[in-house]
């Protein structure tokens, strides 16, 4: 069987030709990446495909699930991601693109099924504990934004991937030293409070050394000068290590924590330093469960697209969808 994978973000659009093979796996036979902005609309980044990335057109796929940073509304078939300037829409997928079957999920439901692949098997383990099969499994990430969703097991086998806008929320500050932080992003931003977007982010790096020093630099930029002394290195990993911290108790992720996402991969800096270790842990009720619960990172920047394909491969092989998008 063939499928067409896409990871839809804020930053980059990516998408995967894959293959099934005779023992139920998956292979990733090409992969191609665009830039999102440089496309108008979701019709013309899929034109963009047709012209020049995979050689699979959507007709030849036996399904075609597209992962996208936001909300799924109106039946599984529509989103309007709070960080893209355009819908995807593919209630009308089979006539206009041509494809067989068409799926849209959240682009960490797709980071969720990801954990169940080849490159959760191969995650980096960050902070050791010990995996609870039978418990939740928490997935979080930085990237354009920031990123999360739960696997929840079901009586029987198998889990339901359950998603997350937790990234809108409030990010909780607890110093006198971030409360003027919070300051400046209210000012910086123009927000009534600022949010685990604003803070945990591509973005949020930027932000966080323009309080530290004065300099306004891209996050590349920033990364760059992560050395052991870092201060902006330092925030930022207190920063991570908390949305990660919280969102592990919120779900109760004994059965792991997986942090995926652009930042972390190319920066793994940001969770291996001693300050994301000291704030995951710190809890004064929790602190046990917390030691127990193993962290890892996800390396493989393609995760979404080898979770989106093995979400369709589920659909093929079973018929029927076990996820709430």
């Amino acid at each position: 069987m063939k499928i067409l994978a896409a990871d839809i973000g804020g930053t980059n659009s990516r998408f995967g030709l894959f293959e099934t093979e005779p023992d139920g796996g998956l292979r990733l036979v090409r992969s191609h990446w665009y830039r999102t902005g440089d496309a108008a609309s979701f019709g013309q980044l899929m034109e963009m495909l047709r012209e020049g990335g995979l050689s699979l057109k959507p007709q030849e796929a036996d399904i075609s699930v597209m992962a996208v940073a936001g909300p799924i509304e109106r039946q599984g078939t529509y989103s309007a991601p709070p960080l893209i300037p355009w819908a995807v829409d593919i209630s009308d997928a089979q006539t206009r693109l041509g494809c067989k079957r068409a799926l849209l999920i959240n682009d960490f439901i797709a980071q969720a099924y990801a954990c169940r692949s080849r490159v959760g098997e191969e995650a980096r383990e960050i902070l050791a504990g010990t995996i609870s099969p039978g418990d939740a499994a928490g997935v979080i990430g930085a990237g354009t934004g920031l990123g999360k969703a739960a696997l929840v097991p079901v009586q029987g086998g198998g889990f339901v991937a359950v998603p997350s806008e937790g990234g809108h929320a409030a990010f909780p500050f607890v110093s006198e030293a971030e409360c003027g932080f919070m300051r400046f992003l209210q000012r910086e931003l123009g927000t009534g409070y600022p949010t685990g977007n604003d803070v945990v982010s591509g973005k949020g790096l930027s932000l966080i050394h323009q309080f530290l020093t004065g300099e306004r630099l891209d996050p590349r930029d920033v990364t760059a000068g992560f050395g052991p002394g870092s201060e902006t290195l330092a925030w930022a990993a207190r920063f991570y290590g908390r949305s990660c911290r919280d969102y592990a108790l919120e779900v109760l992720a004994r059965g792991g924590l997986y942090i995926a996402g652009g930042v972390a991969a190319k920066a793994p800096e940001l969770v291996t330093h001693e300050a994301f270790a000291t704030e995951f842990r710190d809890s004064k009720t929790m602190s046990g469960i917390l030691s127990r619960i193993p962290v890892f990172l996800i390396t493989d920047e393609e995760s979404g697209l080898w979770g989106a394909a093995g979400y369709g491969r589920q659909v093929l092989k079973k018929g029927e969808c076990q996820t709430t998008a």
